[in-house]
């Protein structure tokens, strides 16, 4: 069995890439071939209404121009929800999701009630527990009738069912980009409160498919952005629960622009491919985001 530490890089084809992913990719080729490790592709696409071909074959395209490569074959999330739903069983089985049909107005509706409204990482209302506890009757029959509704994680008991596993507080190690022990943090996934497991629309989340299929491909580091350091606490309750392997992690700075806003899809940042239409070159690419270029001591 081999012991070469496994990096990935894990775009959404939702977008054109920028150079806040050139720099996530690159970070983590570099490591990769810092400690003599495989570097993985794998196309996170869940998101079936946004995520199209075009988009993914622009990243495959721009990711080679930029030098780097993976391994075949790249892992794409939409093929494997199989796999995500019997991961998402066996949490439901202990009981610790619970089925939610309220939706985002009702939602909003009574966290504006709340005396004091509380947010998550991401800055999304903090999920009131509106469906925590409700009678299972009626949760069987919205369910037997064909009611959209989401999986939540039942918070309180998944982490008591963790302490019970590891015997320990949830943690997770944490690495300087040259690959060496930095430190070790408490995880906090109480800051998450109950949230979505499984999408009302898709059979799985970003935080259910990403720690599944880190797992499956045996991803030893994880490397990304440092606006998913939050989500690591939730990702590490999870690998708990579901009995799955500890990676380590390493959350990189992000790239902004000049008025120190990160780099968006949603914003439109000028792309990779505008950037090189415009006469970029790799190495300029590094030079932007402050990496050396190939060979470079």
């Amino acid at each position: 069995m081999s012991t070469r530490p496994i990096f990935r890089f894990a775009p959404s084809p939702n977008g054109e890439l920028h150079l806040g992913h050139a720099y996530s990719a690159l970070v983590s080729f570099d490591m990769a071939r810092r400690l003599g490790g495989r570097f993985l592709l794998r196309i996170e696409d869940i998101d079936v209404g946004r995520c199209r071909p075009e988009f993914e074959a622009r990243i495959l395209e721009d990711l080679a121009w930029l030098g780097l490569e993976w391994e075949e074959p790249v892992r794409r999330q939409s093929e494997h929800f199989e796999t995500y739903r019997d991961a998402a069983a066996r949490l439901e089985d202990r009981g610790l999701l619970y089925p939610c049909f309220a939706t985002r107005k009702e939602i909003a509706k009574a966290v504006s009630a709340a005396s004091e409204p509380l947010t998550d990482p991401d800055g999304a209302p903090l999920y009131p527990g509106l469906y925590r506890g409700a009678p299972r009757a009626e949760i069987e029959r919205r369910r037997a009738a064909g009611e959209a509704h989401a999986l939540r994680l039942d918070l309180e008991r998944a982490v008591a069912a963790a302490w019970e596993r590891a015997g320990a507080d949830i943690a997770f190690t944490e690495l300087a980009a040259d690959g060496r022990h930095e430190a070790v943090h408490t995880a906090e996934p109480g800051r998450w409160g109950d949230t979505v497991i499984v999408r009302k629309d898709v059979p799985t989340s970003y935080h259910l498919s990403v720690v599944v299929d880190d797992a499956l491909q045996g991803v030893t580091h994880v490397t990304r952005g440092r606006d998913l350091f939050a989500a690591t606490d939730l990702h590490r309750l999870l690998q708990i629960l579901l009995d799955l392997p500890e990676p380590l992690y390493h959350h990189h700075g992000l790239i902004a622009d000049a008025e120190g806003r990160k780099l968006s899809k949603s914003h439109e940042d000028r792309s990779l491919r505008s950037l090189r239409d415009h006469g970029a070159t790799p190495a300029d690419i590094r030079r932007m985001v402050g990496l050396r270029a190939l060979g470079e001591r």
